[in-house]
């Protein structure tokens, strides 16, 4: 009996002190986070200057004000300089020149320069809605991780096909709802027009790699270091994609060829989700095939046409967008689906890399 009680007596008092343990860790935590979090926005622009100022506007109208902006030209013949100085009365900004490289070495200019706690990333044709960082600021105080992503939006001032594009980036019968927010991986991984990281993170991890998909390269190493990558749904942006159908259907398919990179440098990052367009493409050709010799081999195609129509207008609730939304949703799988066959024939059939030309071409070049 007395050795039950010594028992019981250790087992209370182990107890007793995992508890306080836990609650010294949460009080620390708390303490760290209760501090002021100052945030470095970066953004990397090449012949933008409108985009800019309507990304300094909506920055300029932030409910919460507690960061710096950088923005950094990258070899840009028609710069931005006047319209980052307008705005200094309002924000923090700097300004900085540099000769062309593309996006990765432009972002880790800003970098290697920026002084605040987190870093913060987003493309020059966003917008921010006004409580941007008001809300960041409280979901990385109540639940912190040292990188997070953020969905995009269609902002109501938007052109139809502005609308259209966004759907069809966020829909989930194209993209698994992936840019919308809505998770449906192992691991969230932010993208480099809504994404933050700590400095934390960034000290140990480093910054982006010139290769196609470095966003997504970065995130992955970020999740391979320990730490946690997470998806705040309300910190979203408004994506404006100031493209034509042609530089849509590029853009894409770099997205396409990307993730085929991405499988070579991260073995076991390529996802069923990721086959889809492929498969796409290669289900339509077939249709297409079989329809010479029976019309009735299009009916799969139709129906699949008709869903994209049906998902598109419940969601916008607008004819016209629906409407084209089926137009940008065909090009954005087809051409995600080629760049990622071509690919993954010249890469991991034939094992060929890509030469510096080639990144030139399809890349580095805005």
């Amino acid at each position: 009996m007395a050795g039950h009680c010594c028992l019981g007596t250790i087992c209370r008092a182990g107890f007793l002190l995992l508890s306080k343990m836990d609650n010294f860790a949460a009080t620390k935590k708390q303490a760290i986070l209760s501090i002021p979090m100052k945030f470095s926005i970066i953004i990397p622009v090449y012949n933008r200057p409108n985009e800019v100022h309507e990304l300094l506007e909506s920055l300029s109208m932030q409910t919460l004000k507690d960061f710096e902006v950088l923005i950094i030209e990258d070899g840009s013949t028609v710069r931005c300089d006047e319209v980052a100085a307008r705005y200094k009365d309002k924000i923090d900004v700097r300004y900085y020149f540099k000769p062309n490289s593309g996006r990765s070495l432009t972002r880790n200019y800003g970098m290697e320069r920026a002084a605040g706690d987190y870093l913060v990333f987003f493309d020059s044709d966003c917008v921010i809605p006004p409580h941007y960082f008001e809300t960041l600021t409280r979901e990385l105080q109540s639940d912190y991780a040292d990188c997070y992503g953020g969905p995009d939006k269609a902002h109501e001032s938007f052109s139809t096909l502005q609308k259209a594009i966004s759907h069809s980036m966020t829909s989930f019968i194209t993209t698994g709802g992936i840019r919308g927010g809505r998770r449906v991986l192992d691991h969230y991984t932010p993208r480099t027009f809504n994404m933050g990281m700590s400095m934390q993170a960034y000290g140990k991890v480093g910054d982006f790699k010139d290769m196609f998909g470095e966003d997504i390269d970065l995130s992955l190493r970020i999740q391979a270091a320990g730490y946690r990558t997470r998806l705040i749904r309300d910190a979203y942006v408004y994506h404006k994609r100031r493209v034509s159908l042609k530089s849509f259907f590029r853009q894409v398919n770099v997205f396409g060829r990307a993730r085929i990179d991405l499988q070579i440098a991260h073995p076991g990052s390529l996802k069923l989700v990721h086959t889809l367009p492929a498969m796409f493409v290669i289900g339509v050709t077939a249709l297409l095939v079989g329809s010479l010799f029976c019309l009735w081999s299009l009916l799969p195609l139709a129906v699949l046409l008709l869903t994209l129509f049906v998902e598109a207008l419940v969601v916008t609730r607008s004819l016209s967008i629906a409407s084209l939304s089926v137009v940008t949703s065909i090009i954005q799988l087809w051409g995600y689906g080629c760049g990622f066959i071509s690919a993954f024939f010249k890469k991991i059939v034939l094992g060929h890399r890509d030469n510096a030309s080639e990144l030139e071409r399809l890349y580095k070049k805005k």
